[in-house]
């Protein structure tokens, strides 16, 4: 998939049609096609040789790696520009990709088609920031509803010196953008690359301790602040403090002034970070109906079982004798309690002296979708907990804003449960199906039907004993015929 967008252009290549994509390539080129573009009306010419060359590149790339299909795509600039037909001519000419112009609306719902693919069910608005416009769209129970763009990228507004004539440039565009998207805004998904690199100075600004973008929640008063902080700060040291290029930093003062506008006039109540914006949007629109129907998260954690754990399938046997444990619980606890279980034994081939930090950095650092980050660390802990009688001290007070006390218990009681029956069976199919697990008169009881009293033993006590310490119960062993 190649991306030609107003500031970059982008080659992405994903690993194959599934639910929660892997990026098999990505590369991006920082051309700057849209830079002058309000002025001139076309397309910068050192950006134009910049983006031929590297669509050139692309090209050459995508024919080695024989790809089952390949789609390319051109946003603002190309749209917008006088010479963009000719443009998208001599792509065609020089590399064989028929670049596909999207319309401003349709960029929108690209966007916001992204942002469905991290979140199903979203409700609220998506608003992508690209080089040249930003597109904003409504989101409701997972459906895309009006879509507008407006002329508020950064290198558009670039063309406007005047400060003062600038600041009511960017409140008219985005009081008629928000007007053609009318609706409740409970959440903001922020998608694009200079409101990521704007997350991301956010999060070191406030030392933020998981360097996750994909679901970050930064509280909007915080946010406005990192905004007004982003206008007095040294560029070069920006673009060092978060590893960006440094072409891309000069454009982050005009993007917070967007973003405060944006906010003042939404009026959010959160603001929420999307990793995944059009080109996922490319793959979600795509996908099957049933494929789209089905839970990010979940699936991305069956592919890593089927991959990586001794037996996979076991998985979901172990969260079948887990359910009756969390009977009262709620879906979306029950949801993480699944996506526990299918993680439970996929890093065993790493050594045992660091196989339960490894669980957790893996889990709390993953690309997975469909979660926010105190749903990354619960699963970390709990994953963490599978392997380690307890969570080292650090981590938990390292991570303790991001999850309550109670959450931290829960996530280690999971661990346990489920040490307790990976050790009973020996992750192996057909046995937990003979074995129940429950609390009785404030007693944790094991009960072993049948053929499962062969797989009783010392070690499965011990599991047991270690899970009742952290309920602060009893245990028994119960054999019935």
């Amino acid at each position: 998939m190649v991306d030609v967008g107003s500031n970059s252009v982008r080659l992405v290549v994903f690993d194959g049609m599934v639910r929660s994509p892997s990026y098999f390539y990505n590369e991006k080129v920082l051309c700057g096609l849209g830079r002058g573009l309000g002025d001139t009306g076309r397309l910068n010419p050192e950006g134009r040789e910049r983006a031929m060359a590297a669509l050139r590149r692309f090209a050459a790339l995508a024919a080695r790696m024989r790809l089952s299909g390949m789609i390319a795509v051109a946003t603002a600039a190309v749209r917008d520009a006088s010479d963009g037909p000719e443009f998208c001519d001599a792509v065609e000419r020089e590399t064989g990709l028929q670049l596909q112009v999207a319309s401003g609306s349709e960029e929108a719902r690209l966007s916001a088609a992204g942002v469905l693919l991290g979140w199903p069910r979203a409700n609220g608005l998506a608003c992508d920031m690209g080089g040249a416009s930003m597109e904003l769209a409504g989101l409701s129970n997972g459906e895309i509803g009006a879509c507008a763009t407006a002329a508020l990228g950064p290198l558009q507004l670039a063309d406007i010196a005047d400060r003062e004539k600038r600041e009511k440039t960017i409140r008219r565009r985005v009081k008629a953008l928000r007007k053609s998207v009318d609706g409740e805004a409970p959440q903001l998904f922020l998608v694009g690359g200079s409101w990521r690199a704007l997350a991301r100075l956010d999060m070191e600004r406030v030392n933020y301790p998981l360097k996750v973008l994909h679901g970050y929640e930064p509280p909007v008063a915080q946010l406005v602040e990192t905004c007004r902080w982003i206008q007095s700060r040294d560029q070069a040291a920006m673009a060092a403090m978060i590893g960006t290029a440094l072409q891309r930093v000069p454009l982050l003062p005009l993007a917070s002034e967007v973003l405060v506008e944006v906010l003042r006039r939404i009026e959010p109540a959160r603001v929420i970070v999307s990793a995944y914006g059009l080109r996922e949007g490319l793959l979600f629109r795509q996908m099957p109906e049933a494929l789209r129907t089905l839970d990010p998260l979940i699936e991305a954690c069956r592919h890593l079982e089927q991959v990586a754990a001794r037996c996979p399938g076991f998985g979901d046997a172990l969260f079948a004798w887990l359910q009756p444990f969390y009977a009262t619980r709620p879906a979306a606890d029950l949801r993480l309690v699944q996506a526990a279980c299918l993680l439970h034994d996929i890093n065993w081939r790493a050594h045992p002296d660091y196989r339960a930090e490894l669980c957790f950095e893996s889990v709390i650092r993953a690309n997975f979708a469909g979660l926010d980050h105190s749903e990354r660390l619960f699963l970390g802990l709990a994953l963490l907990n599978r392997y380690k009688a307890s969570a080292p001290v650090d981590e938990v007070r390292r991570y303790g804003d991001l999850l309550p006390p109670e959450r931290v218990v829960e996530a280690s009681v999971l661990g346990r449960a489920m040490r307790l029956g990976a050790m009973l069976s020996g992750s192996a199919i057909g046995v937990l199906e003979n074995a129940a697990l429950a609390m009785e008169d404030d007693r944790l009881v094991l009960t072993l039907t049948g053929e499962a009293w062969s797989f009783a033993g010392e070690a499965v006590e011990r599991r047991l004993q270690t899970l009742a310490a952290r309920l602060g119960c009893a245990a028994e062993v119960v054999m019935r015929p």
